[in-house]
């Protein structure tokens, strides 16, 4: 089902990937589903006012309760990254730069 869905879309990438934002948070998605989405997005070079804007736009149509639990979600999407990062940084050897 998502096979080419961008190419099919007919949408730019940065609509695309503001697109699925707003989709998921219309269905209340875990943390990990922003992880993924956000870091396709940002590789895209898609602006945080953007995303931001995103949110705000579709508040009144999903509901603000919606809208903050994917505001949540969003930031501890960013905390298991920091947290994954930080566990494969001293999973390192020291002879690899690390002090």
């Amino acid at each position: 089902m998502t096979v080419d869905t961008y190419k099919r879309s007919g949408l730019d990438e940065e609509t695309y990937a503001l697109v699925r934002l707003a989709s998921l948070v219309a269905m209340d998605a875990a943390p990990i589903s922003y992880l993924v989405n956000l870091g396709a997005a940002d590789e895209l070079g898609v602006p945080m006012e953007k995303i931001q804007g995103t949110l705000v736009a579709i508040a009144p149509v999903v509901g603000s309760a919606r809208t903050v639990s994917a505001a949540s979600k969003i930031a501890r999407a960013f905390g298991l990254a920091a947290a994954a990062m930080d566990e494969e940084w001293a999973k390192k050897p020291a002879t690899s730069g690390r002090r």
